[in-house]
Protein backbone atom coordinates (compact mmCIF):
# COMPACT_ATOMS: atom_id res chain seq x y z
CA UNK A 1 0.00 0.00 0.00
CA UNK A 2 0.99 3.64 -0.49
CA UNK A 3 0.40 5.02 2.93
CA UNK A 4 0.62 8.63 4.39
CA UNK A 5 2.17 8.50 8.11
CA UNK A 6 1.65 11.79 10.26
CA UNK A 7 1.04 12.05 14.38
CA UNK A 8 0.71 15.23 16.81
CA UNK A 9 3.40 14.45 18.85
CA UNK A 10 6.54 15.53 16.40
CA UNK A 11 8.18 13.66 13.53
CA UNK A 12 11.06 11.95 16.58
CA UNK A 13 7.84 10.12 18.56
CA UNK A 14 8.76 6.78 18.34
CA UNK A 15 4.86 5.88 18.24
CA UNK A 16 5.63 7.38 14.35
CA UNK A 17 8.93 6.27 14.08
CA UNK A 18 8.64 2.67 14.97
CA UNK A 19 4.96 2.00 12.81
CA UNK A 20 7.11 3.56 9.54
CA UNK A 21 10.03 1.16 10.00
CA UNK A 22 7.20 -1.08 10.52
CA UNK A 23 5.30 -0.67 7.85
CA UNK A 24 7.84 -0.22 5.18
CA UNK A 25 9.78 -3.75 6.92
CA UNK A 26 6.46 -5.34 5.44
CA UNK A 27 6.76 -3.89 1.76
CA UNK A 28 4.43 -0.98 2.05
CA UNK A 29 5.56 2.54 0.36
CA UNK A 30 5.05 4.95 3.50
CA UNK A 31 5.47 8.86 3.11
CA UNK A 32 5.78 10.50 7.14
CA UNK A 33 4.83 14.56 7.56
CA UNK A 34 4.80 15.52 11.01
CA UNK A 35 5.42 18.39 13.15
CA UNK A 36 8.20 19.09 13.78
CA UNK A 37 7.36 19.85 17.24
CA UNK A 38 4.49 18.80 19.79
CA UNK A 39 1.49 19.29 18.75
CA UNK A 40 -0.64 18.01 21.25
CA UNK A 41 -4.22 19.37 22.02
CA UNK A 42 -3.96 21.86 18.67
CA UNK A 43 -7.88 19.95 17.38
CA UNK A 44 -7.98 21.12 13.67
CA UNK A 45 -5.70 23.99 13.70
CA UNK A 46 -4.59 25.47 9.92
CA UNK A 47 -1.87 27.80 11.10
CA UNK A 48 0.47 27.39 7.95
CA UNK A 49 -1.53 30.15 5.78
CA UNK A 50 -0.02 32.69 8.25
CA UNK A 51 3.13 32.59 6.43
CA UNK A 52 6.28 30.50 5.12
CA UNK A 53 7.10 27.58 6.73
CA UNK A 54 9.78 25.08 6.36
CA UNK A 55 9.17 21.52 5.08
CA UNK A 56 12.51 19.45 5.63
CA UNK A 57 13.23 16.13 5.14
CA UNK A 58 14.92 14.00 7.83
CA UNK A 59 15.37 10.72 5.40
CA UNK A 60 14.25 9.34 2.38
CA UNK A 61 10.61 10.02 2.22
CA UNK A 62 10.45 11.60 5.65
CA UNK A 63 9.65 15.10 6.48
CA UNK A 64 9.11 17.23 9.61
CA UNK A 65 7.27 20.33 8.59
CA UNK A 66 6.77 23.87 11.02
CA UNK A 67 3.42 23.33 11.28
CA UNK A 68 0.01 21.38 13.04
CA UNK A 69 -0.89 17.61 12.34
CA UNK A 70 -3.77 19.47 9.61
CA UNK A 71 -1.20 21.46 7.91
CA UNK A 72 1.45 18.51 7.44
CA UNK A 73 -1.44 16.21 5.35
CA UNK A 74 -2.52 19.69 3.61
CA UNK A 75 0.89 20.33 2.19
CA UNK A 76 1.65 16.74 1.50
CA UNK A 77 -1.24 16.25 -0.79
CA UNK A 78 -1.27 19.40 -2.12
CA UNK A 79 2.00 20.50 -3.44
CA UNK A 80 4.70 20.04 -0.69
CA UNK A 81 5.49 16.34 -1.90
CA UNK A 82 4.46 16.40 -5.67
CA UNK A 83 4.48 12.57 -5.85
CA UNK A 84 1.55 12.37 -3.82
CA UNK A 85 -0.49 15.36 -4.82
CA UNK A 86 -3.76 14.40 -6.88
CA UNK A 87 -4.47 17.42 -8.42
CA UNK A 88 -0.92 17.23 -10.08
CA UNK A 89 -1.16 13.58 -10.94
CA UNK A 90 0.58 12.36 -8.35
CA UNK A 91 -0.44 8.61 -7.63
CA UNK A 92 -3.42 8.49 -5.50
CA UNK A 93 -2.77 6.74 -1.59
CA UNK A 94 -4.27 3.85 -0.08
CA UNK A 95 -4.71 5.39 3.10
CA UNK A 96 -3.75 8.06 5.91
CA UNK A 97 -2.48 7.00 9.08
CA UNK A 98 -2.48 9.20 11.79
CA UNK A 99 0.04 7.72 15.09
CA UNK A 100 0.59 5.86 17.25
CA UNK A 101 -0.34 8.76 19.51
CA UNK A 102 1.41 9.00 23.34
CA UNK A 103 -1.89 8.44 25.36
CA UNK A 104 -5.19 8.12 25.07
CA UNK A 105 -7.97 9.85 22.29
CA UNK A 106 -11.07 8.10 23.80
CA UNK A 107 -14.40 9.60 23.19
CA UNK A 108 -14.53 13.68 23.78
CA UNK A 109 -10.85 13.48 23.79
CA UNK A 110 -11.33 13.31 19.45
CA UNK A 111 -12.56 17.20 19.97
CA UNK A 112 -9.20 18.24 21.33
CA UNK A 113 -6.75 15.97 19.74
CA UNK A 114 -4.61 16.45 16.90
CA UNK A 115 -4.34 13.45 15.89
CA UNK A 116 -8.03 12.80 15.61
CA UNK A 117 -7.78 15.93 13.42
CA UNK A 118 -5.08 14.80 10.82
CA UNK A 119 -6.98 11.59 9.93
CA UNK A 120 -9.75 13.54 9.44
CA UNK A 121 -8.63 15.86 6.99
CA UNK A 122 -7.63 12.59 5.06
CA UNK A 123 -10.99 12.21 5.34
CA UNK A 124 -12.05 15.29 3.79
CA UNK A 125 -9.77 14.00 0.63
CA UNK A 126 -11.56 10.95 0.12
CA UNK A 127 -8.79 8.84 1.50
CA UNK A 128 -9.38 5.62 3.70
CA UNK A 129 -8.05 7.54 7.17
CA UNK A 130 -6.98 6.03 10.69
CA UNK A 131 -6.15 7.33 13.81
CA UNK A 132 -4.02 5.34 16.49
CA UNK A 133 -3.19 5.48 20.41
CA UNK A 134 -2.05 4.03 22.88
CA UNK A 135 -3.66 4.40 25.84
CA UNK A 136 -1.25 5.19 28.98
CA UNK A 137 -2.31 3.03 32.19
CA UNK A 138 -0.48 1.93 35.33
CA UNK A 139 3.50 2.75 35.19
CA UNK A 140 5.50 4.91 33.04
CA UNK A 141 6.70 2.36 30.73
CA UNK A 142 5.27 2.75 26.74
CA UNK A 143 4.53 -0.48 25.29
CA UNK A 144 5.20 0.94 22.10
CA UNK A 145 6.54 -2.48 20.29
CA UNK A 146 3.30 -4.50 21.31
CA UNK A 147 1.38 -1.46 20.43
CA UNK A 148 2.89 -1.35 16.36
CA UNK A 149 2.89 -4.91 16.48
CA UNK A 150 -0.61 -4.92 17.01
CA UNK A 151 -1.54 -2.24 14.65
CA UNK A 152 0.50 -4.29 11.84
CA UNK A 153 -1.34 -7.33 12.85
CA UNK A 154 -4.65 -5.54 12.72
CA UNK A 155 -4.57 -2.76 9.82
CA UNK A 156 -6.31 -4.51 7.31
CA UNK A 157 -9.00 -5.58 9.67
CA UNK A 158 -8.72 -1.29 10.56
CA UNK A 159 -9.36 0.05 7.92
CA UNK A 160 -12.32 -2.44 6.67
CA UNK A 161 -14.54 -0.23 8.79
CA UNK A 162 -13.77 2.77 6.94
CA UNK A 163 -16.81 4.63 4.91
CA UNK A 164 -16.25 7.32 3.04
CA UNK A 165 -17.15 10.83 5.00
CA UNK A 166 -15.79 9.23 8.44
CA UNK A 167 -12.65 8.47 9.85
CA UNK A 168 -11.37 5.36 11.84
CA UNK A 169 -10.10 5.71 15.86
CA UNK A 170 -8.55 3.11 17.72
CA UNK A 171 -7.01 2.99 21.47
CA UNK A 172 -4.60 0.61 22.46
CA UNK A 173 -4.55 -0.60 26.14
CA UNK A 174 -0.91 0.12 26.98
CA UNK A 175 0.60 -3.69 28.30
CA UNK A 176 2.55 -5.76 28.16
CA UNK A 177 0.45 -7.94 26.12
CA UNK A 178 -1.62 -7.55 22.76
CA UNK A 179 -5.09 -6.24 23.58
CA UNK A 180 -7.67 -9.34 24.00
CA UNK A 181 -9.68 -8.20 20.35
CA UNK A 182 -10.46 -5.13 18.52
CA UNK A 183 -14.02 -4.53 20.02
CA UNK A 184 -16.25 -2.23 17.88
CA UNK A 185 -17.13 0.83 19.94
CA UNK A 186 -19.21 4.46 19.94
CA UNK A 187 -17.30 7.51 21.39
CA UNK A 188 -17.48 7.27 25.30
CA UNK A 189 -18.13 10.58 27.49
CA UNK A 190 -15.05 11.88 28.78
CA UNK A 191 -14.78 13.79 31.87
CA UNK A 192 -12.14 16.58 32.78
CA UNK A 193 -11.23 17.80 36.08
CA UNK A 194 -8.09 20.17 34.75
CA UNK A 195 -7.80 23.58 36.97
CA UNK A 196 -5.51 26.12 36.28
CA UNK A 197 -3.18 28.07 38.97
CA UNK A 198 -2.86 32.02 38.64
CA UNK A 199 -0.09 33.65 39.86
CA UNK A 200 -0.03 37.80 40.29
CA UNK A 201 3.61 39.08 39.31
CA UNK A 202 5.64 42.33 40.14
CA UNK A 203 4.42 43.50 36.60
CA UNK A 204 1.19 44.07 37.29
CA UNK A 205 0.23 40.85 35.24
CA UNK A 206 -0.94 37.01 35.53
CA UNK A 207 0.67 34.13 35.08
CA UNK A 208 -1.32 31.24 34.35
CA UNK A 209 -0.40 27.31 34.51
CA UNK A 210 -2.54 24.24 33.57
CA UNK A 211 -2.86 22.11 36.14
CA UNK A 212 -3.93 18.67 34.22
CA UNK A 213 -5.40 15.88 36.29
CA UNK A 214 -6.82 12.25 35.61
CA UNK A 215 -9.71 11.94 33.04
CA UNK A 216 -12.47 9.95 33.92
CA UNK A 217 -15.09 8.51 31.77
CA UNK A 218 -19.07 7.58 31.76
CA UNK A 219 -18.44 3.55 31.98
CA UNK A 220 -21.74 2.97 29.51
CA UNK A 221 -21.46 -0.42 28.31
CA UNK A 222 -20.11 -0.58 24.25
CA UNK A 223 -18.03 2.51 24.53
CA UNK A 224 -14.33 3.01 23.74
CA UNK A 225 -13.63 3.52 27.20
CA UNK A 226 -15.14 0.25 28.54
CA UNK A 227 -13.32 -1.81 25.60
CA UNK A 228 -10.03 -0.52 26.70
CA UNK A 229 -10.67 -0.65 30.19
CA UNK A 230 -11.17 -4.73 29.47
CA UNK A 231 -8.24 -4.80 27.87
CA UNK A 232 -9.45 -4.64 24.18
CA UNK A 233 -8.63 -1.94 21.44
CA UNK A 234 -11.21 -0.08 20.78
CA UNK A 235 -12.40 1.05 17.33
CA UNK A 236 -15.07 3.38 16.49
CA UNK A 237 -16.17 5.39 12.93
CA UNK A 238 -16.04 8.77 13.19
CA UNK A 239 -18.39 11.24 11.28
CA UNK A 240 -16.46 14.26 9.79
CA UNK A 241 -19.05 17.02 8.78
CA UNK A 242 -21.40 18.80 11.60
CA UNK A 243 -24.53 17.67 11.83
CA UNK A 244 -27.78 19.08 13.75
CA UNK A 245 -28.72 17.44 16.82
CA UNK A 246 -31.90 16.24 15.49
CA UNK A 247 -30.63 14.60 13.10
CA UNK A 248 -28.30 12.32 15.99
CA UNK A 249 -31.37 11.21 17.65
Amino acid sequence: MRLLLTNDDGADSPGILLLAHALRGAGHRVFMVAPSSDNSGVSHSISFFKGSRKLAEIQKDSYSFDGTPVDCVIVALRGGIPELDATAGGAPLDAVISGINRGANLGTDIVFSGTAAAARQGAFYGIPSLALSLVHGQGETWHWDMAVAFAMERLGDMLAYWKPDSFVNVNIPNRDEKPLGLVHSFPSLRCYSDRIDVHSAADGNRYCVAKLNEVGARPDRGSDWKAVSENNASLSEIFIHPVLASQCR
